[in-house]
């Protein structure tokens, strides 16, 4: 299902679009899409990152567990959850929720906003990196469907930790990039106000990544959140009902293949 735009964006629009303060929340997808919604905490080991929300849900009479980045509302939501950057335990909470969707046989659903793992000292005096790493190594061994939405930002290992799922799709106004067009512009020009230049070679478009392949579709995205909300359950009912099908092995198998053929 690719979006055909009225007017296409370029890529720094899309940037901006992804970052929108009144980009769908987390809360209100799973609100949207899901019934039934009971959330989980903590990643057993060292605490419970705010930054991702996840739990198990009712879709079309089935259940599935559900797992969001999320970059809060208010101020204070924001700052406790910082801006949606997970933390080791964040990831860690997540991997515990999809093995026991596999042990269930619960497909896995993840929702990604999120400009990156969260940076901070204490992140990777935890293990940030082998949290990351670990996420990777499990989840392309998952013997149940796993489908990611981009639905804003999506940096680096910090969006791909949710996002290796047997499809990728995306929200119309989404990006998904090893690196921010602030970075790029600052690392190769020295300039970080050359952002909007840099989001244009980096290509930074959903349609752009569809074209070569890395997502599987582009999701239309409205005004109206509860009408982007149908058009993702509409996807994620037919995409759900495909992987289903398929034997655990071959799941495996293909799920590994799509992601070495890069």
């Amino acid at each position: 299902m690719v979006s055909l735009l009225k007017k296409k964006k370029t890529a720094a629009e899309i940037v901006a679009a992804s970052r929108a303060e009144n980009k769908i929340t987390a809360q209100e997808l799973i609100d949207g899409i899901f019934s039934n919604f009971m959330e989980f905490h903590g990643d057993r080991a060292s605490g419970d990152d705010a930054a991702i929300i996840g739990g198990i849900a009712e879709f079309n009479g089935q259940m599935v567990t559900v797992i969001a980045t999320d970059k809060g509302v208010s101020v204070d939501e924001r700052i406790k959850k910082h801006f949606g950057s997970p933390q080791p335990s964040g990831y860690r909470k997540s991997l515990r929720l999809m093995k026991q969707a596999e042990k269930f046989k619960r497909p896995v659903i993840t929702f990604i906003n999120t400009s990156g793992a969260y940076p901070g000292k204490s992140a990777e005096e935890s293990g940030q990196g082998e949290a990351i790493a670990r996420n990777l190594l499990e989840i392309s061994n998952l013997k149940v469907p796993v489908i990611a939405i981009i639905y804003g930002e999506a940096g680096s290992g910090g969006a791909l930790a949710l996002a290796c799922g047997d499809e990728v799709w995306m929200l119309e106004n989404s990006m998904y990039s090893v690196l921010s067009p602030e970075g790029f512009a600052s690392i190769l020009w020295k300039d970080g106000s050359r952002s909007d230049e840099a989001a244009e070679v980096m290509k930074l478009t959903p349609q752009a990544l569809f074209d070569q392949n890395v997502i599987e579709g582009i999701i239309p995205e409205s005004s109206s959140n509860k009408k982007t909300c149908k058009e993702i359950a509409a996807v994620l009912e037919k995409r759900l009902h495909l992987l289903q099908s398929r034997k655990p092995h071959d799941l495996v198998k293909q799920r590994q293949a799509r992601f070495r053929k890069f």
